[in-house]
This record gives C-alpha cells, sequence and structure tokens, in this order.
C-alpha cells in the first residue's frame, strides 16, 4: 500500500467511526459563524447562474445544503461511505457520492466551482499539489475554488492534534502559492480568529481558474 492510499484508508476510518457524533455537532456548525458564511455567499453570487458545483469532503452535507439553499446547483462527495449514508440520509434532495478528491470521477472542466471546506486539512503536505491538481482538471476555465483551512499563525506547516486523525495548519500565502501554481488566481482571502471552543486560526481563499 503507498503512503498516500494508506493516508486515505486511515482518514475514511477514522471519519466512519465518529460520522454519528460528528453529523451531530456539525449540523448547526454555521450558525454563529457570520464570516464563515459570508465568504460561502460571495462564493454563491460568484457561481449561482454558471453550473454544477461540487462540495469535496462533505462530510454530513451540512455546508452542501447551505449551498443549495443559497440557489446552487451543488453536490457533494466524501471519503467516508458513512459520512456519505448520513448526508443522504439527511438530505435525500441532494446528491452525494463517496470518492476521493485525489482521483474524482468527473469528466474534465465538468465543474464551475468546488468547494473545499475544512477538507484537504488532513493531506500530509507533499500530497496537496496533486488534489490542487485534480481541481483544476475538473474546473472549467474560469471556475471558483473556495477553501477553508486552519491557519499557522505565521509558523510553517503545523501538524495538530486533530479530534479525529491527524491534521495540518498552514500559512495562508503558501496554500495560496500552490494553487497559483496550479494555475489558480487569487479573488479574495478572510482569516478569522478563533471564537469560544475554537483553537486555531480559520483561513479562506477564494480563487479563480485561469482561463
Amino acid at each position: 500500500m503507498t503512503g498516500t492510499s494508506s493516508h486515505l484508508r486511515a482518514t475514511a476510518e477514522a471519519y466512519d467511526a465518529v460520522a454519528v457524533r460528528y453529523a451531530d455537532m456539525a449540523r448547526d456548525a454555521l450558525d454563529g459563524f457570520p464570516l464563515d458564511r459570508a465568504v460561502l455567499a460571495a462564493f454563491a453570487e460568484l457561481t449561482r447562474t454558471t453550473g454544477r458545483v461540487a462540495e469535496l469532503g462533505c462530510g454530513p452535507g451540512c455546508v452542501t445544503a447551505h449551498l443549495r439553499d443559497m440557489g446552487l446547483d451543488v453536490f457533494g462527495i466524501d471519503l467516508s461511505p458513512v459520512m456519505i449514508d448520513l448526508a443522504r440520509e439527511a438530505h435525500p434532495d441532494l446528491r452525494f457520492e463517496v470518492g476521493s478528491m485525489d482521483a474524482l470521477d468527473l469528466a474534465d472542466g465538468e465543474l464551475t466551482g468546488i468547494v473545499s471546506w475544512y477538507s484537504i486539512i488532513h493531506t500530509p503536505p507533499q500530497d496537496v499539489p496533486p488534489y490542487f491538481a485534480e481541481f483544476r482538471r475538473v474546473l472549467a476555465p474560469g471556475g471558483h475554488l473556495l477553501l477553508a483551512f486552519f491557519e499557522s499563525e505565521g509558523e510553517p506547516v503545523v501538524p495538530f492534534d486533530h479530534k479525529v486523525v491527524t491534521a495540518y495548519r498552514w500559512p495562508i500565502d503558501d496554500l495560496a502559492e500552490l494553487a497559483a501554481e496550479a494555475g489558480f488566481v487569487e479573488v479574495g482571502r478572510m482569516l478569522r480568529e478563533p471564537h469560544e471552543g475554537e483553537r486555531h486560526r480559520r483561513g479562506h481563499l477564494l480563487m479563480r481558474l485561469g482561463e
């Protein structure tokens, strides 16, 4: 088994094990976070009339449903089969599929938008560029990508003990640079400080694929 496949299997198994509890916590995850909702609203405004959007790493589908409620033609993909079962149960009107962000079962240029909402956080740093390459492949020129992640607050990439499985905090400039190398142009960024009960600063990057 390669390092990449073993990492993916470990991540899927870890989320399968906590899926029901995680879904309960995630149900109201955007309540009380106006800046997070504002970033999603900006993405929705840019993609609402352009075509299909995917949330990659959708978990139990809460953000996917939020994007649907803002008028997007959206579906979700996640590595965890149990999470996908929960998403389908909670949102039977939406499409959810099991899949990996590094090998999407989508045609070239099929999407006009991608949301990766804290879904690259468990990816070892050396494996992040292939994810951006896959995002580029499935996005149409001019399509938008929204990333949410844990920001490292001036430090290099930092692993930390996420409640589910090891995750990484990224310098926002470094992540933006990797995306630029894959052909993405930054539209805007948002950093917010941790709320009560959160440990780390949150980073958000909104990008557009070059024409």
